[in-house]
């Protein structure tokens, strides 16, 4: 079976609080039905099994948008029959998850793609590309673009703010919000012709 695994440890982990348990909340909400769930697999690390492309693009990139995670991305079989806990799976698609993060790790922007093929290698420089926008964004940029992707048109997100529309736009387009969208597609049709 094809899948994409995500593997996922936690940058600067010594430093700082284990944040496992805060990602995996953040997975539930950003995949609605993985294959198999996301789980700490070891220490600060977690992974989880999923189908949908598309799942996969929201998820790895609200994990970059939080700033403490590198994310590998791997695509490939899933050895049958699947188990109960992402724990105990196994595959080629496991392999090059592993393969991601240790390459994303060593990136400055850390994320990573890894897969048979060239398509793996398109979606991986795509996005580490998106990954490099959405982690340079502001705080007033994400407050804009929030309300925005929650259904509010311009002049409502501009009284939620407090600030003019005209405000509200030049937000959106420091952010590179409507480019990021404009993506988003491409991203989902690389990671499916990869898989």
């Amino acid at each position: 079976m094809r899948v994409y695994v995500l593997t996922v440890d936690q940058r600067r982990s010594r430093r700082g609080r284990d944040l496992v348990e805060d990602a995996l909340t953040l997975m539930r909400r950003q995949v609605g039905d993985p294959l198999l769930p996301f789980e700490r697999t070891a220490g600060d690390e977690f992974q989880g099994v999923v189908t949908d492309a598309e799942d996969v693009r929201r998820a790895s990139l609200a994990l970059m948008r939080e700033g403490s995670w590198s994310v590998g991305i791997g695509i490939g079989e899933a050895e049958e029959p699947l188990p109960d806990s992402t724990r105990s799976a196994r595959g080629p698609a496991f392999v090059y998850a592993r393969e991601a993060l240790d390459a994303a790790k060593k990136r400055p922007h850390t994320i990573a793609v890894s897969g048979p093929g060239d398509r793996a290698q398109d979606a991986d420089a795509l996005m580490t590309l998106l990954a490099a926008l959405i982690t340079r964004r502001t705080d007033a940029g994400w407050e804009a673009i929030d309300l925005v992707e929650e259904g509010l048109a311009l002049a409502e997100v501009a009284d939620r703010l407090g600030v003019t529309r005209q405000a509200v736009g030049q937000r959106l387009s420091v952010a590179l919000w409507q480019q990021e969208k404009d993506v988003r597609p491409l991203v989902v049709r690389l990671l499916e012709e990869a898989r």
